[in-house]
């Protein structure tokens, strides 16, 4: 392919431009493709250099579907995770450090932006606490496709040890996100194995032994009922505001993480299955692939999830966030899943377009019922997790149940594939304190974010079942594999990341 000034690389979706400021050399492409509601970002450019201050911004389009913003009832919005790959040369891809002002939104849906620094909890500073990405979102109740054409972000790369003249590749990458409101909320309460005893959970510090009667059930405090507290005060137990991812992680999501790894770090990280609708190929950096880039990604261990969510800048959610995520801030409803009632489809599902962008339910979509994948709707035809988003995507959609969405508009988190969750309920789980990833891993592909579960996937567990399991484990309240610790790489293994 040759179109003048533009020169192929070896990267399928990266193309190099000619030499666009007097200092720079940078390659693009538009990472996001079908990530669920088709979020893209493309048209990638560096403009507005300063040199004195050794900074740049990165100009680029932004749009992706069915977006919303309320401002009663849920009280919530989606929003966009958006952050920056670098490399020199042909190294290794590194996290771009972004100033924490300076940006803008661009023109289209009116929006906000709002910068995620490495350690929230501190203050912004260029070089130990920097921007690793911005949340962009609706500034005003409305919804549909959103759209914003010129966005900018500054980019200190001076920060990051680099100086004119250099010749850099650059990639943008936007992950779909949900916010999580703080406030009280119900664990518990709802009916499954080992459930927690209800409780409202009515403070941030996570370690305030429950007491008194809840507004929501059960006593109120910051854990659950007869359990013992974790360790930390900051044990992320949902109460204060999060973000949360709005769909599983994606095939293709996964193939454009592997894709910006070392050798030896893709190779640690990469499944090897080829079952069960796992179509991720390649054998190096840059040429892995999918055939199934909008279905949710299987055959996920907990240290492949944790190290997506180390190198997104996100973190693992805890047990009690996955409830506040599928009930919202109301009382529980006895037997519900995560779209708020207990009634679920129970005949077998076939697919339309099966593998593409558009996959849907062809037959037996339920128009009264909850609609999740599980082993009634899947077993002994789909074989393996959906597209995801795939029930709200229906014709014959008409409300949350039928969608199969959370309170707050978060897709599968009953069904599909298994939520992996840090655990209330063993040591290692307590020690958590909701450290946020800062974009690098360690050398040999593993998280290196302080306090997490490690490798070992001791204080992981499950929650909200799977296309292989009964319905029984896609309840809210159900913890029957909550404790559970599992290195493998499984059929319905899948992740979620969510974000302080």
């Amino acid at each position: 392919m040759n179109h003048g000034l533009f020169t192929k690389t070896n990267y399928s979706n990266l193309f190099r431009f000619p030499r666009l400021l007097s200092w720079l050399l940078f390659f693009f492409g538009f990472i996001s493709n079908g990530w669920g509601n088709n979020i893209q970002v493309s048209n990638l450019s560096l403009v507005d250099e300063n040199r004195l201050e050794s900074y740049v911004s990165i100009k680029f389009n932004l749009t992706w579907e069915n977006s919303w913003r309320l401002s009663s009832g849920a009280a919530n919005w989606d929003a966009a995770w958006i952050f920056v790959k670098y490399r020199i040369g042909t190294g290794e891809w590194q996290h771009a450090n972004l100033h924490n002002s300076g940006h803008v939104t661009g023109t289209g849906t009116p929006s906000t932006l709002s910068v995620g620094l490495q350690d929230n909890s501190l203050a912004y500073n260029m070089s130990t606490n920097p921007g690793v990405g911005v949340y962009l979102y609706r500034s005003s109740a409305s919804s549909g496709t959103f759209t914003t054409t010129d966005m900018k972000l500054r980019w200190n790369y001076g920060s990051d040890g680099i100086n004119s003249g250099t010749n850099v590749d650059i990639k943008v990458f936007a992950v779909e996100m949900v916010y999580v409101p703080e406030g009280s909320f119900n664990v518990g309460g709802g009916t499954g194995t080992n459930a927690f005893t209800s409780t409202t959970i009515n403070t941030a510090v996570a370690n305030t032994a429950p007491s008194g009667t809840g507004s929501l059930g059960g006593q109120a405090g910051g854990y659950p009922t007869n359990q013992t507290p974790p360790d930390f005060p900051s044990w992320p137990n949902g109460y204060a505001a999060f973000y949360c991812m709005k769909y599983e992680i994606s095939q293709q999501q996964y193939t454009d993480f592997l894709n910006t790894l070392t050798q030896d770090q893709a190779n640690a990280r990469k499944p090897a299955s080829s079952s069960n609708r796992f179509g991720i190929m390649g054998s190096s950096v840059g040429s892995y692939t999918t055939s199934f880039p909008d279905v949710a990604c299987n055959y996920l261990s907990w240290a492949d999830g944790a190290a997506y969510a180390d190198w997104a800048a996100l973190r693992p959610m805890t047990e009690l966030e996955y409830e506040k995520a599928s009930r919202g801030n109301i009382a529980a409803v006895s037997g519900e899943y995560a779209w708020g009632a207990s009634t679920i489809a129970s005949n077998l599902y076939t697919l339309s377009g099966s593998g593409a962008s558009n996959e849907g339910i062809a037959t037996n979509y339920s128009t009264t019922a909850g609609n999740a994948a599980y082993t009634s709707t899947m077993s002994g035809g789909i074989d393996g997790p959906v597209r995801v988003g795939i029930f709200a995507a229906n014709a014959s959609n008409i409300a949350r149940i039928t969608a199969g969405a959370s309170f707050w508009g978060i897709m599968e988190l009953s069904g599909n594939v298994w939520e992996r969750c840090v655990t209330l309920g063993n040591a290692q789980g307590k020690i958590f304190t909701g450290k946020l990833g800062d974009g690098q891993l360690a050398t040999d592909g593993t998280a290196n974010t302080a306090l997490w579960p490690d490798g070992t996937a001791n204080g992981s567990g499950f929650r909200g079942g799977s296309w292989e399991e009964a319905s029984s484990t896609l309840r809210i309240s159900d913890r029957t594999s909550a404790t559970v610790t599992n290195t493998a790489r499984e059929a319905d293994f899948g992740f979620r990341a969510v974000r302080n």
